[in-house]
């Protein structure tokens, strides 16, 4: 099955629940570090927020995909959504000393690192390479992870084995998140090699 090419549309259904994606960050960081600020716990409500950010971002992809609505825009909107949930999800949880802040640096010092290889990409006249499936799997895993590490949050056996599964989910979606970035290098070399050899650059 070839993959489809992305168009210039912009009020698309994948891209309206991206953006509802990203709208939704802000709200799930406040409510999740109310308590941080000697507030009432929101994190139901957060994990609501976390669970249809799930959701739609498998929806929006097979949306896309079934309906012709590949769009430029939202290949951009997708995993700039997804980036900023993991953000916002890892600075709420370090907050609240869910998760140790060796994650944190793990994590972040992968996406930072990753801001290379796109600078590398500008200045040879092209734009971010498509979104690797294993990237996808990456963010699957740590967005199953978080809310179960959230809810983990607590000392009855149901938190503790929530807590235990979403540990699973981290651990191996962060291993899959720098495999993912070891993939889109070599991406990014394969794209270059050609303008490097002295050759056309893109077309």
């Amino acid at each position: 099955m070839t993959e489809a090419t992305p168009g210039d549309q912009v009020w698309t259904i994948p891209n309206a629940l991206s953006v509802l994606r990203l709208l939704g960050v802000p709200v799930f960081l406040w409510l999740v570090l109310q308590p941080v600020f000697h507030g009432p716990h929101y994190d139901g409500w957060a994990l609501v927020i976390l669970m249809v950010s799930g959701a739609t971002d498998y929806l929006d992809g097979k949306i896309a995909r079934a309906f012709g609505q590949v769009s430029r825009i939202g290949q951009l909107l997708d995993p700039a959504a997804d980036r900023l949930y993991i953000l916002a999800t890892l600075a709420g949880l370090a907050a609240r000393h869910i998760i140790p802040l060796w994650l944190v640096v793990i994590l972040v010092g992968r996406d930072l690192l990753m801001g290379i290889p796109l600078a590398v990409l500008k200045r040879h006249g092209y734009g971010p390479p498509p979104v690797h499936f294993l990237g996808k799997a990456a963010t699957f895993n740590l967005l199953y992870a978080f809310p179960l590490l959230l809810f983990g949050d607590g000392s009855s056996w149901p938190h503790a084995t929530a807590g235990a599964i979403g540990w699973a989910f981290a651990i191996w979606g962060t291993a899959l998140y720098w495999l993912a970035a070891g993939l889109y290098v070599v991406q990014v070399r394969r794209l270059i090699a050609p303008a490097a050899a002295g050759g056309a650059g893109p077309v």
